[in-house]
């Protein structure tokens, strides 16, 4: 159902508020050069400090644009149950293909706790849910096991998969069915993934180079491995560069450095320091990027 360089996209902001108009270019840019999916209003989009209204008007923007030419999975994700419920929903009745929906931050659930709430979201919205796993963000890793049970819930499709574990990732491959899709949530476990059976990736570097990043996914696909390396080792500089500060700091940061959004983020993220501003404008020349800032 989902397969290859699908972009995480950034919430672009204009004198604080959705920047409509650069949401909408980003979103041709990303399909343009082959980007196979869109998420909107995922961590790189913000999603913790949108309104509800800012965060159903993002979705219902990027649906619009998108226009059925490629899938979007929309961010659904809450440490609340009852909130992810609600943001499901809208995903749905926007008519979003799937919701990516997190595990509960802050309140650190058990691994049942994890099973029970997706469970109840899957069985209370009649929409494809993709599980997220990023125990770096939330404080709590969703282990193999729970993420296996709920593989047998009908409408729980697939995992963006952001653990940094090869293990917990062969062990998920191994013991779900073929049609479970795991998606890699970190840009630089992305070529190992797709050796160990993965089915693509949730990007962030796809913001700054989704010619690259689809080709990449596209030539492991076609059993052109060495290809896909040589990809995945061009840009390694740029995965790095692009989590030298908290995301979605650094992307935007680029993407304002290709003259593709303003210079905004919100509180209590801040903008990038300017030593970290010139080691990451330095990645992108190394790259060949036209900059315009």
């Amino acid at each position: 159902m989902f397969k290859g360089s699908i972009v995480a996209t950034v919430t672009p902001l204009k004198n604080g508020n959705v920047d409509e108009e650069r949401l909408r270019e980003l979103v041709e840019f990303q399909i343009s050069n082959g980007t196979k999916g869109i998420v909107p209003c995922g961590t790189t989009g913000e999603s913790a400090t949108l309104t509800y209204d800012e965060h159903c008007k993002v979705i219902d923007i990027v649906i619009d644009q998108v226009n059925g030419r490629v899938p979007v999975i929309a961010g659904a994700g809450s440490n609340s149950t009852h909130e992810t419920v609600f943001l499901a929903k809208h995903a749905k009745e926007a008519g979003a293909d799937a919701a990516l929906v997190i595990t509960p931050y802050y309140n650190k659930p058990t691994q049942k706790g994890l099973y029970e709430h997706f469970k109840h979201v899957a069985e209370n919205v009649d929409i494809p849910v993709v599980l997220y796993n990023v125990p770096g963000r939330t404080a709590v890793n969703m282990l193999p096991d729970t993420v296996i049970a709920l593989s047998k819930i009908k409408n729980i499709v697939g995992i963006k998969e952001a653990s940094a574990s090869l293990e917990q990732a062969a062990q998920i491959i191994e013991n779900t069915d073929e049609d479970f899709v795991l998606l890699s949530g970190e840009d630089s476990m992305t070529f190992p993934l797709l050796c160990l059976g993965g089915d693509g990736v949730i990007s962030v570097s796809t913001n700054i180079v989704p010619g690259m990043m689809s080709q990449m996914c596209e030539s492991f696909a076609k059993n052109d491995f060495i290809a896909a390396r040589k990809i995945h080792y061009k840009l390694f500089n740029l995965f790095k560069g692009l989590f030298f500060e908290t995301n979605p700091i650094p992307v935007k940061k680029a993407l304002y450095l290709m003259g593709m959004i303003e210079n905004e983020i919100r509180l209590p993220l801040v903008e990038m320091t300017p030593e970290n501003t010139e080691r990451l404008r330095q990645i992108l020349i190394d790259l060949n990027f036209d900059l315009k800032h």
